[in-house]
């Protein structure tokens, strides 16, 4: 097999002679420093992570992606069987920042107004009055959001896309920033109900979170084990540590993070690749490419970049598309699954250098 030759950029030493720290400054421009406001959001960031690590116990690149939806405003779709701390995660998440947060437990019985909201007849004024829902808060744990009916679901729709909900034709904004970090079960349980395409694309990342390695789950054993109290992020001592102020400062970081045309040519390949897939019947949408580009920038300012790299775009860019294709019927038919096809999609399209 002969080995495929390095691309070259404008101003990039010989391949031969590059080392890691060098491919890293081929995609950064001379640029300052960064503020003080922005270092100390991404160290504020840092602790987050590390809060949550307290109870949390692996799950690292699950608590990763609901930072980065957190700084590009996006939202994260955690799926996974009963016990892998799902819920958990989400939960000492909220209690690590400085935010409004709220929890909804999906049921079927659950209707639409109990999310966003309704009139509710003041007979002391006789006027109608609006009361708000849960979605009315910075951080909305949605959990088990397959065990409602669709109508309900889609009470979320305008609140995930536009940042607002509509009640008898009047909308209404949401606060700023505004998450929705729903939980799921598989599919093959019973009392599910699938979501929609165009919820599912809605979700920044559709996260699986599997089963701990042994070593993990031998000091969830050790830690939990023996614990009396409820499994509160409280009662062992998660405190917060990133407030709206912060958060806003890593937003505004974000976006003076560059995107080098070679890395975009990436993002659109892969992005592209899934609609050229013959066991796809139906591949990411353009927005997926902007997304994906959003993340990336995302992921490279909480490294302390201000410029992103290829491989931000391939660590982020499984979960970012697994949920937004459909098989065909003939790749059904043959057993294919949606994770390998979209793993082989991104280890096909090779990455710049």
């Amino acid at each position: 097999m002969t080995d495929v030759p390095m691309r070259q950029y404008p101003g990039q030493p010989p391949a031969a002679a590059q080392q890691p720290a060098e491919l890293h400054a081929a995609y950064a421009a001379p640029a300052a420093a960064p503020a003080e406001e922005s270092v100390r959001a991404r160290e504020a960031l840092t602790r987050l992570r590390s809060e949550v690590a307290k109870v949390v116990i692996g799950q690292d690149s699950v608590v990763t992606s609901l930072v980065i939806a957190l700084l590009c405003r996006g939202h994260v779709l955690l799926e996974g069987v009963p016990g892998v701390a799902k819920t958990l995660i989400i939960r000492t998440l909220s209690a690590a920042l400085d935010l409004d947060h709220k929890r909804v437990q999906f049921t079927p019985d659950l209707m639409p107004g109990d999310v966003t909201g309704s009139l509710v007849y003041d007979a002391r004024t006789a006027e109608f009055e609006f009361r708000e829902g849960p979605v009315f808060t910075n951080l909305l744990l949605a959990d088990e959001i397959n065990r409602t009916p669709p109508k309900t679901q889609a009470s979320l729709l305008e609140a995930m896309e536009e940042r607002q909900v509509s009640v008898e034709g009047q909308p209404r904004l949401l606060p700023d920033p505004f998450v929705v970090a729903a939980t799921q079960n598989p599919l093959e349980y019973e009392g599910t109900y699938p979501l929609p395409e165009a919820q599912l694309d809605r979700f920044l990342f559709k996260q699986t979170v599997d089963y701990p390695s042994l070593e993990e789950e031998k000091k969830i054993i050790a830690t939990h084990g023996a614990r009396k109290e409820t499994m509160e992020p409280s009662t062992w001592g998660v405190k917060r540590k990133a407030d709206a102020k912060q958060i806003a400062a890593a937003m505004k970081a974000v976006t003076e993070v560059r995107l080098v045309d070679e890395v975009i040519d990436y993002v659109a390949a892969l992005v592209r690749g899934t609609r050229e897939n013959p066991d796809l019947e139906s591949g990411a949408s353009p927005r997926a490419g902007a997304m994906l580009a959003g993340a990336a920038r995302s992921r490279a300012a909480i490294d302390g970049r201000d410029f992103v790299i290829p491989d931000d775009v391939k660590m982020l860019a499984a979960p970012l598309l697994r949920h937004r294709v459909i098989l065909s019927p003939a790749a059904e038919i043959n057993g294919r699954k949606v994770e390998e096809i979209v793993t082989s999609i991104i280890e096909a399209i090779e990455a710049p250098r």
